[in-house]
């Protein structure tokens, strides 16, 4: 009855309440292990303006009872392909790889984002309520450029286009490369090359290359924000020597900034990773491996780098558990219970939130959101339970201070179907 009437009041809202206060919830902030008990949150015109213990609600505010529930910051997908690839088996409906393209660093992900796509609206009714969405690499270690995305609905779903730069290296880098990861390094090393000489000498860019040239002049254009640090380079690594050559193009490239992606065996160099102050985006069920480059994987993982001072966002990266942002909040529960296994290192409750939410935001540069504060984005979602426990659901998310419907075409078909009689059954089933 409670939550029918929650839905029947969320349905009420105009598309962004003005203001609207949430009362009763337990507020997890995701900033640290801050949590508001019998908390307050006020928002208006799409931003947090009061959080707290019991606020005075404003004169007029349309008030949501979240006695009862847990209400935390939108998801953030650090790395998915939301919006850019609909059945990965059908080529047809996958924009994330062009392995046949003449073209790498150049591609741009803003182009093919659908705001249509069936999986935004999965996502969004499991809490999720942004994401970068990512390139896969073709026949070039560099895939082209990541777009960062909104889930909401009524507002536009591209957000910042050209956000992130993502490069393969480790055994996948070395096989496009030619072979080995030498080859992916040198293939790296002459692509920045052409850039800088791109920037240096944009007129004499064309005389000085010959018709055999490795690097398109749009591929160097597109590696220029890399270089200066404007735009974040994201990079595949899981072998440990592999992170710390990673690691040092900090030093040939002082502006450059690296996050790296997978980085199983990261836990070997944390320290290093630490000390050079790059992110690190993983995943918490990585444990046997899948491949030579993965010998060291460990559930230790992220305990260790979190121990370290890496700042570390947890990713649906494939493999285990696939590519959905649906699970995320499943996986960043398995980092939590890590710690209860004997020589488990984990993550606390609040490192585990923030690692969905606080740090994917950090990394992806998105400052005005991420966390429950004063003038932030009215990115929120009020559960039925521990987000981090499996059984728990979102029972309604705001997105710009927007409520969302909590539909998607797989509820849709259920109120279609599921009060069919027996008659309307195929022939082919018993009556």
């Amino acid at each position: 009855m409670k939550s029918a009437l929650l839905f029947a009041l969320l349905a009420a809202v105009p598309a962004v309440a003005a203001p609207t206060a949430i009362t009763g919830a337990t507020i997890l902030t995701a900033r640290g292990e801050t949590v508001i008990e019998d908390g307050t949150l006020i928002f208006d015109n799409g931003r947090i303006t009061a959080i707290g213990k019991q606020l005075p609600v404003p004169a007029g505010a349309t008030v949501i009872d979240g006695k009862g529930r847990i209400l935390t910051p939108g998801i953030i997908a650090a790395a998915s392909d939301l919006g850019i690839s609909e059945v990965g088996g059908v080529r047809e409906t996958n924009d994330s790889g062009a392995r046949a393209s003449a073209f790498s660093a150049a591609l741009d992900m803003s182009t093919a984002v659908n705001p249509r796509s069936l999986h935004i609206a999965i996502s969004r009714m499991a809490g999720v309520t942004r994401a970068a969405a990512l390139p896969d690499a073709g026949n070039n270690i560099f895939a082209g450029q990541g777009a960062l995305i909104s889930l909401g609905v009524g507002g536009p779903t591209l957000t910042r286009a050209r956000a992130v730069q993502y490069m393969e290296m480790g055994e996948t880098g070395g096989r496009i490369a030619g072979g080995s990861r030498p080859a992916a390094w040198a293939q790296l090393a002459n692509m920045l090359a052409e850039a800088q000489r791109l920037a240096l000498n944009p007129a004499g860019f064309d005389r000085g290359q010959d018709s055999g040239a490795l690097t398109k002049r749009l591929d160097a254009e597109a590696l220029a924000p890399v270089l200066d640090g404007r735009q974040a380079l994201f990079v595949h690594a899981d072998r440990a020597s592999d992170i710390s050559e990673v690691l040092k193009l900090k030093a040939r490239y002082p502006a450059i900034r690296p996050v790296l992606l997978g980085a199983r065996e990261a836990w070997l160099v944390a320290a290093d990773i630490a000390r050079a102050g790059v992110p690190v985006i993983t995943h918490s069920l990585y444990d046997l491996p899948d491949d030579f480059e993965s010998l060291a994987s460990t559930r230790n993982n992220i305990g260790h780098l979190q121990a370290a001072g890496v700042v570390v966002a947890i990713a649906p990266l494939g493999g285990v558990g696939g590519t959905t942002p649906v699970n995320l909040p499943g996986y960043a529960g398995n980092a939590v219970a890590q710690a209860s296994v004997p020589g488990g290192k984990g993550l606390t409750k609040g490192q585990a939130l923030a690692a969905i939410t606080a740090n994917p935001a950090r990394i992806l540069g998105l400052t005005d959101t991420g966390t429950l504060d004063v003038g932030k984005r009215a990115d929120l979602v009020l559960w039925d339970g521990d987000p981090l426990e499996l059984m728990s659901a979102p029972v309604a998310v705001w997105i710009d201070g927007a409520a969302q419907p909590m539909i998607s075409r797989q509820t849709e078909l259920a109120a279609r179907y599921k009060a069919l009689g027996r008659t309307d059954l195929p022939l082919q089933y018993p009556r």
